[in-house]
């Protein structure tokens, strides 16, 4: 089975599992794991933040970050098809009481004038406590919904200038990160130096099986750990999941560049079948997203799937591919034959017959 749903379908590989099975351990909820300290550590170093707390999922460290920057009853401003807002569940709602303003972002990437635009109406009152307080602006890079958009640095730079000047805080969820920087050859740092808090994921292209750190201020990591407690991510002997994300730092980010190369050549040969539209410059790091005309696409992917390819369907007819480290150059073949199998078998059988 080529596996293409996401990039988080990754298996550790033989040397990961010996450097999670040799790592040292201690208690984290007391602090004591020395593993756990040195990845927090190094994704601080990298993120140029003075602090990072290492938890379970993606998910909670940006709630971690949502609770830890706000109060219940604020608002947060990100774009409309932001993680935060399509995949995690209501939790800002039901863990920190605050509400989402969504901005009318072009493949997740939104300007100051839409800031601008959503905090200016709701002060048009007085008083202006019948407003909610505008407190967090919050920015995905990559943007898994809009493609895998990578943020050109300038646009980051304009957002969080336009939300400073209104007194907002922001954090950026980083996710994918990694990817933004093995495209766009900006580090992790210079990406994340305008915001306050910023979410790495582990698990994704880097192929670590869990883990994700929030990096920022001391001060306000302190603070986030009592969140990450009460949202039950306490970890006893988490030196064991520390190691695999330690060693995929250490020897797996390089590897993202391939994987950017083999969803270009994804895309670009899909563009050329009849009854696909796949818009390349879209593809901008390790995500595919096209459209299948002539068929569903629940139909289609059922098809692949048949075949030995795994995809997963986005709306009526959008389809998702994401290339990872466990897909190789005939992985990429197999799953290239197998669309145009699926794709070929359907205008048969949508072809006429003849009498």
């Amino acid at each position: 089975m080529v596996d293409i749903r996401s990039d988080t379908v990754t298996k550790p590989t033989t040397e990961m599992r010996e450097a999670m099975a040799a790592a040292a351990v201690g208690d984290d909820v007391y602090g004591e794991d020395p593993t756990v300290r040195e990845l927090e550590e190094l994704t601080a170093e990298l993120m140029g933040k003075e602090d990072a707390v290492f938890v379970p999922t993606g998910s909670m460290s940006n709630q971690v970050a949502i609770r830890t920057h706000t109060e219940p009853g604020d608002l947060i401003l990100t774009d409309h098809s932001a993680h935060l807002i399509r995949s995690e569940g209501g939790a800002a709602a039901a863990l920190s009481g605050v509400t989402m303003k969504p901005l009318p972002g072009v493949d997740g990437v939104f300007t100051p004038a839409d800031i601008n635009n959503a905090i200016e109406p709701l002060h048009r009152f007085n008083p202006v406590t019948l407003s909610p307080r505008m407190r967090l602006l919050c920015v995905e890079n990559t943007h898994n919904a809009g493609g895998g958009t990578v943020w050109p640095l300038e646009q980051i730079h304009a957002v969080a200038t336009a939300a400073h000047a209104h007194g907002l805080v922001t954090h950026l969820d980083g996710a994918r990160l990694w990817h933004a920087t093995a495209a766009s050859g900006v580090s992790e740092g210079t990406y994340a130096e305008p915001f306050d808090t910023v979410n790495v994921c582990f698990s994704k292209g880097l192929g670590a099986p869990v883990g994700s750190a929030l990096a920022g201020p001391r001060d306000l990591i302190a603070r986030s750990r009592r969140f990450k407690q009460q949202f039950g991510g306490g970890f006893r002997q988490a030196g064991i999941l520390a190691a695999g994300a330690l060693h995929a730092l250490e020897h797996h980010r390089d590897d993202l560049v391939k994987d950017i190369k083999h969803a270009r050549q994804f895309a670009a040969e899909l563009e050329d079948l009849d009854g696909l539209e796949v818009d390349l410059d879209r593809v901008q790091s390790n995500i595919v997203r096209f459209s299948v005309q002539i068929m569903s696409a629940g139909d289609f992917v059922h098809r692949c799937h048949e075949q030995g390819v795994h995809m997963l369907p986005s709306g009526p007819h959008g389809i998702r591919a994401v290339l990872h480290r466990d897909v190789d150059t005939e992985d990429l073949n197999t799953a290239l034959e197998v669309v145009t199998s699926v794709l070929h078998s359907s205008s048969t059988d949508l072809s006429p017959t003849s009498e």
